[in-house]
């Protein structure tokens, strides 16, 4: 992958928490993907269009968001701004993150902590994290399954569910008492 210019200013990005996995808000625009850090978020991809009509930038092939020792990875990215007050901005948009799209084998990991799905969405102003499509979270030996996970991200709470009583898809948790969390490699 080669890296690719950072484009106007790229508030911290959001990522998962709870019992599982963590997600700290920084403020109802900015996130971070790393828990409390300030450290730049640097994100690589195969290519990257801006779409000025709509606020957004898409990273597509292998994208990756990394922050210190925090990583998300997905096959295309996408961030969406919000609009300009009136008046303002030379394309009409302002660098406020209003979400992140990540679709495609998106995984989330921290280095104790893993999420993986097919599709996932931060939304900033509700401060939640939306991970679906068989999903599975894991600490350590612990591994929670579902097909949806929503986190909020300021108070750690989430709810993990299954796909309903007619799929037979149920959520799913193993937790082994005692076991030591992963040591980070």
């Amino acid at each position: 992958m080669r890296h690719l210019k950072k484009v106007g200013r790229f508030h911290e990005l959001g990522a998962a928490a709870a019992a599982v996995l963590v997600l700290a808000a920084a403020t109802s625009v900015q996130a971070q993907l790393a828990r409390n850090s300030k450290a730049p978020v640097d994100i690589t991809a195969d290519q990257l269009e801006l779409v000025n009509s709509q606020c957004s930038a898409i990273y597509r092939g292998g994208a990756e968001a990394l922050q210190e020792t925090s990583r998300l990875r997905a096959d295309q990215l996408k961030i969406i701004y919000a609009p300009a007050p009136a008046g303002g901005g030379k394309n009409g948009c302002s660098s406020d993150l209003l979400r992140m799209e990540a679709t495609g084998s998106v995984f989330y990991v921290t280095p104790d902590q893993r999420v993986r799905g097919d599709q996932a969405v931060y939304d900033a102003k509700a401060q939640t994290l939306t991970v679906t499509g068989s999903v599975a979270a894991s600490r350590g030996q612990d591994v929670m399954k579902g097909e949806r996970l929503v986190v909020n991200t300021v108070s750690g709470d989430a709810r993990m569910e299954g796909g309903g009583e007619r799929s037979g898809r149920r959520v799913r948790t193993v937790i082994y008492p005692g076991a030591k969390p992963a040591t980070p490699k």
